[in-house]
């Protein structure tokens, strides 16, 4: 089995200089702190923001293999885990502590990886660290693909509580809300973006005005601040408030997205909207609907807290509320398919997936992208879901074991973090990590008993993609290792070139994925073809574990004279790699280029699976597969494509 590929990949960086390369990226500069917070609120929150419509209601669910009476010692309860849940696992856990650990205003999974890899410096236990954040973020592809099936079909069942005979029109009106939503997106989000701020603002003063209504005519339901009920609850029911915890954590689904969207708006926006508005609206809410639970007689609080959210609004108004509902959801929802392509894109950068086609949908916003395959995927997904789960409670079951597994895994990258990073003493950092090891890994637990139920869809996701990224990074390193036994170094070969060759004019660049060696393709040119242009350039894109670099610091060059120069041309993770706008934007290499006098020469090899120690068949037949399904490097690259020249050969791996 075979496939080709071209030798021209970038690759991460790996050298301490790179922090010295970094510009201050992230947020938008000259806006205000006011103005990035009210952004964030339309782009960051919808997630967890959403997670009323079905967090409370889900604990008392009938429909699971426990059951929880709806009386006041187990609402009191609930609705404390819910409230002390939020309060360690967001506010202090991400909020506070792990938005501190930015890599050059950047957060996530890998984000995190980069940075920590960056100051281990290849130690004993980097390669952990590293599979730990690819495992983290293969999860957040199962999370990618729940999160907009579950948001707005439950959002679009509150029709049910407006009339019941609208039932059969749940599934319809959802599946083409979301096939919507993923047509929309090659569009772009700028314009319907600016429309995300007020309507999630008008979304949140909406709930949390509804259980201020509640509160206040039953405002005894503070009480259960206290976690003495929270205590009592695992007090009386034990394992089934322990398997409780795994509804109670659609409370706090989407913590992990606000640390990975951290560098569009930046820490301290992003705080001020947590704790100034999203986070007191959410728990009002919370507190609302057990407010009202709570006063209802036992026979019509069972039948209310099947849908409490809509019920607390009056009958005239729930109707223009299942309509809010639905905006905020299809907003949640954006966000995370605009969280996918930004992941997908820093692990393409970072060496973990193949060069795919990427498409920018503004102008002015780099981080605004489009990638196709990864738009289709999830939209295929998740019309699956929704025909196979049929309603939210049903993907509630699939829902929290993705998102629990990544937070799990963030708190042990927190405990490197700490340690490692930061020099806290082990005396002061382990009660810390013990802590929250607890309380992460107790939710984790509760969601393993609903994989028969679903929690096997995200597991199986994660795996998938944790293998093919897996694949992808060894069979390069594999690739590169097997190039690198017959390379030649450059200035030998500039030397002996000089006299066997006849020079032409133009401009060759030549690209190589290693800063060192000759490309294969300068070798088959001189072999077959025995010219070389007057100006000959061996060409290296180097994306660096940062997420920006400075624009004063992108070349590197070397001049080995008569001609030939070596050009090194650092990217960050978060950036494309337009490498006709940075070539004309410098003349390093004795003098500007002019692109319609520049060829581009790529090398292309063939690669045969063999069986070589170093990865089994099955994954160099994967890898193969991954490397013909790849986007061209004129794509990757933004090369004008009358410019260019391959050149192959076939190579084992």
């Amino acid at each position: 089995m075979s496939a080709s590929t071209s030798d021209n990949i970038p690759e991460p960086g790996d050298s301490g200089a790179a922090k010295d390369r970094t510009a201050n990226g992230g947020h938008r500069k000259g806006a205000t702190k006011g103005a990035l917070a009210l952004g964030a609120i339309g782009v960051v929150f919808g997630d967890i923001g959403t997670s009323p419509l079905y967090a409370f209601r889900e604990t008392f669910s009938a429909q699971r293999d426990y059951s929880i009476p709806v009386d006041a010692l187990h609402i009191y309860g609930v609705v404390s885990l819910i409230f002390w849940s939020m309060l360690l696992v967001v506010a202090i856990q991400y909020v506070t502590i792990l938005m501190r650990a930015d890599n050059n205003g950047q957060g996530g999974s890998l984000a995190l990886v980069a940075l920590l890899s960056r100051r281990m410096k290849g130690g004993r236990w980097a390669w952990l660290v590293v599979l730990l954040g690819v495992f983290a973020t293969s999860l957040f592809y199962g999370d990618s693909m729940i999160t907009p099936a579950i948001s707005v079909l439950s959002a679009v069942e509150g029709l049910t509580v407006v009339n019941e005979s609208l039932d059969p029109l749940v599934i319809p009106i959802a599946l083409f809300l979301l096939v919507f939503l993923f047509l929309l997106q090659k569009r772009g989000t700028a314009t319907v973006g600016k429309l995300f701020a007020p309507v999630m603002v008008v979304y949140f003063c909406v709930i949390a005005t509804l259980g201020t209504i509640q509160i206040v005519g039953h405002p005894e339901i503070l009480a259960a601040l206290n976690p003495y009920y929270a205590i009592q609850f695992f007090i009386t029911d034990r394992f089934v408030a322990f398997l409780a915890l795994g509804a109670v954590v659609l409370a706090v689904t989407g913590s992990e997205a606000l640390y990975s969207d951290m560098g569009h708006f930046g820490r301290g926006p992003m705080r001020l909207s947590w704790f100034g508005f999203v986070m007191p609206c959410l728990l009002l809410n919370y507190f609302g609907q057990a407010a009202m639970i709570a006063s209802l007689p036992l026979a019509e609080a069972q039948e209310a807290v099947r849908n409490p959210f809509f019920l607390m609004a009056p009958e005239q108004l729930r109707l223009p509320l299942v309509i809010l509902a639905t905006m905020a959801t299809f907003i949640a929802s954006q966000a995370v398919i605009s969280g996918a392509f930004s992941i997908t894109h820093q692990a393409m950068q970072l060496g973990f997936i193949p060069r795919m086609s990427i498409r920018h949908t503004s102008e002015t916003e780099a981080g605004q992208i489009y990638i196709p395959v990864v738009n289709w995927a999830l939209m295929v997904a998740v019309i699956l879901l929704v025909l196979t789960f049929q309603d939210s409670s049903n993907l509630a079951s699939a829902y929290g074991i993705a998102v629990t597994g990544a937070v799990t895994i963030d708190t042990l990258l927190m405990a490197v973090l700490l340690v490692g990073v930061w020099k806290w003493k082990w005396w002061y950092a382990a009660p810390v990590v013990l802590l929250f090891l607890v309380v992460d890994g107790a939710y984790f637990a509760a969601n393993l008993t609903k994989i028969p139920d679903g929690g096997w869809f995200p597991l199986v996701v994660g795996g998938v993609v944790f293998t093919m990224l897996t694949t992808w990074a060894r069979g390069r390193k594999l690739m590169r290792a097997r190039m690198a036994e017959s390379g030649l170094p450059l200035e030998v070969f500039a030397k002996s070139a000089r006299s066997s060759a006849k020079r032409v004019p133009g401009t060759a660049i030549f690209m190589a994925s290693a800063s060192k060696g000759v490309p294969s393709a300068l070798l088959h040119n001189i072999k077959h073809n025995k010219v070389l242009h007057e100006r000959v350039v061996v060409l290296t894109v180097q994306v660096e574990d940062v997420p920006v670099v400075d624009p004063a610091d992108r070349c590197e060059m070397i001049d080995l004279g008569d001609g030939f120069y070596r050009l090194v041309l650092h990217y960050g993770f978060v950036e494309e790699t337009d490498l006709p706008k940075a070539l004309t934007a410098q003349d390093l290499c004795g003098g500007p280029f002019d692109l319609m006098k520049t060829s581009f020469f790529l090398s292309r090899q063939t690669l045969l699976a063999s069986d070589n120690p170093g990865m089994a068949l099955w994954r160099e037949k994967l890898f193969a597969w991954m490397l013909r399904n790849a986007a061209t490097p004129m794509d990757f690259f933004r090369l004008p494509t009358n410019r260019v020249v391959e050149l192959g050969s076939q190579l084992k791996i």
